[in-house]
């Protein structure tokens, strides 16, 4: 093959991949579109109900449950990540991973364990009542966990390890320099963090604070065990309850302006953050604690991991074991939730990490060709979705989903829901909202490929197909691997979504767990929520080798 015959591959190439990430792209902003349209084009009465009655309780819980898990979350990560990178002590090491473990475990299965803990009959309060002399709880109760400060309490716990994981990244990366300088002017080591650690920290506490108040959005399950109608719970009440999809689309989009204010807020507050290091820098060596100082600051970091994993994981052992050891095994029901939930995860996964692989490849063609601006930016648009709470998401896109039912039927004369009666629409609504994890992992593991690779692939008469297969596949398994196991877990564990769009008498241990505890019975639904904490355990361990090779 001549050059030129070669040269003119590479623009049929770009077109193709720069079509695919648009079509993707508008299938992305289509739930949003749909949601703006149905928002606006409402009268006004629907606006004048909700500004009188629903929006005035559901936004104030909302922004006090935001303003309430931020400071939470930030106090926890950044005081874990630092008591783990400033401070040498037995278990250090062991803390290091174990502050991760409450990612495993989501919001909506916290909640359901510490209702039943910290239940005025339940152990923890019976105990109490024991070591302090008192017979029933009449004569002593801890507060309702049914509550705002119960639903901060619970999300806190839970969401701080984003904070910790990217703050504790920034910490290690401090040149020791900084610090010994500012004890040498005469700072304590608690002003030189004030003053020189926690400023130089304030990006990665930013980034790590975003994703924990967009994780508090996306909650539905633990604000609705808790009492706390906030408005994602709002939207799911007023759609299933009302039937009112325009009240829905109303109130989601109210959701989404506090997301677009969250990221645009994440951004202002580093806007002006720039830091940049020219010599080979020295890390900063960590105090050595011993006798009662150690002990403390084992106790401190042991609290965290204790509330936010330890006890629930504990409680949903032993009523799992009590489940199994008096029935004697579990339901069909549930074997059936389990088939289904795994079915659900295993179709999303491939299609998320097939089009992930699509908008990665795209994004690296078009940065080696010059491709066009807009295509660039639908490939960002791409990896959207996971901005957009799982509510949201199925309410914008029902009509999307029945207008393609309604199409089939008229082309095909097919009878019945073909989308919204099987788990096809459920699929795609997880592909859109965890594509940006398997786009991201691989635009990441793309970049650290050389170009002269392909270059020399193409030289050798290779073409764009076969040099994706032969050379950029095989290099990019382990990203691959990675974004698979992480949107399998990620779709095993969504509420939101599956509440709305599952097909009749079609339930997952997510929506199976939210079933048994409406009717309060503990112990089934202890079984559901176990499989999908030791599920979510395998990519928080994955994340734990990571740190740990960090650390050293």
């Amino acid at each position: 093959m001549s050059w030129p015959q070669r040269r003119l591959r590479r623009p049929a190439r770009g077109r193709a991949a720069a079509i695919v990430t648009v079509l993707i792209a508008l299938i992305v902003l289509a739930p949003i579109a749909t949601l703006a349209w149905f928002a606006l084009d409402s009268d006004f009465g629907h606006w004048s109900h909700l500004a009188n009655y629903v929006l005035p309780q559901a936004l104030a819980n909302t922004l006090l449950l935001l303003a309430g898990v931020g400071v939470l979350v930030t106090l926890l990560g950044t005081g874990s990540a630092w008591l783990v990178t400033a401070y040498r002590f037995p278990g250090r090491q062991m803390l290091t991973w174990a502050l991760l473990l409450p990612l495993a475990v989501p919001t909506y299965i916290v909640a359901f364990a510490y209702l039943d803990l910290l239940h005025p009959i339940g152990p923890i309060q019976t105990a109490l009542r024991a070591v302090l002399g008192f017979d029933s709880p009449r004569q002593f109760r801890l507060p309702d966990l049914r509550s705002l400060p119960g639903a901060i309490f619970v999300l806190g716990f839970v969401l701080y390890p984003y904070v910790y994981l990217s703050t504790r990244v920034m910490f290690m990366s401090q040149a020791a320099s900084l610090m010994e300088a500012a004890r040498t002017l005469g700072a304590t080591r608690a002003e030189a963090f004030r003053r020189i650690a926690l400023p130089m920290a304030r990006p990665a506490i930013a980034v790590g604070l975003s994703l924990a108040l967009l994780e508090t959005l996306n909650d539905i399950g633990a604000s609705e065990f808790l009492g706390v109608p906030t408005l994602t719970v709002a939207v799911y009440t007023t759609w299933i309850t009302r039937s009112d999809l325009a009240g829905a689309a109303q109130l989601a989009l109210t959701t989404l302006a506090i997301i677009v204010a969250l990221i645009l807020l994440e951004r202002h507050a580093r806007r002006r953050q720039r830091y940049a290091n020219t010599q080979r820098m020295r890390p900063m060596p960590p105090r050595p604690l011993r006798g009662a100082q150690a002990a403390l600051a084992l106790a401190l970091g042991l609290i965290p991991v204790v509330i936010g994993f330890v006890a629930p994981v504990s409680y949903l052992v032993a009523e799992t074991w009590a489940r199994l050891h008096r029935v004697g095994g579990v339901s069909d029901a549930l074997l059936g939730g389990l088939r289904n939930t795994l079915t659900v995860a295993l179709a999303a996964t491939v299609l998320t990490v097939a089009c992930g692989l699509v908008v990665g490849w795209a994004s690296r063609t078009l940065r080696e060709g010059g491709g066009i601006d807009p295509v660039r930016a639908c490939a960002r648009v791409a990896s959207l979705g996971y901005a957009v709470p799982g509510t949201v998401l199925a309410i914008g896109l029902m009509t999307p989903f029945i207008a393609i039912d309604r199409l089939l039927g008229a082309t095909f004369g097919t009878t019945g829901l073909v989308m919204m009666g099987s788990v096809t629409a459920l699929v795609i609504t997880c592909t859109i909202r965890f594509l940006a994890i398997s786009a991201g992992s691989v635009d990441a593991a793309l970049t650290r490929i050389p170009p002269s690779l392909e270059q020399a692939s193409r030289l050798l008469g290779e073409t764009a197909g076969g040099t994706l297969r032969r050379v950029h596949l095989p290099l990019l398994r382990p990203a691959l691997a990675a974004a698979a196991l992480l949107v399998f877990v990620d779709t095993m564990k969504e509420l939101p979504a599956t509440l709305l769009l599952r097909p009749l008498n079609f339930d997952t241990l997510a929506t199976w767990l939210y079933a048994e505890a409406a009717r309060g019975t503990y112990e089934e639904g202890a079984v559901a929520a176990l499989l999908i904490v030791l599920a979510g355990l395998l990519p928080v361990m994955l994340l734990a080798r990571t740190q740990l090779k960090i650390g050293r």
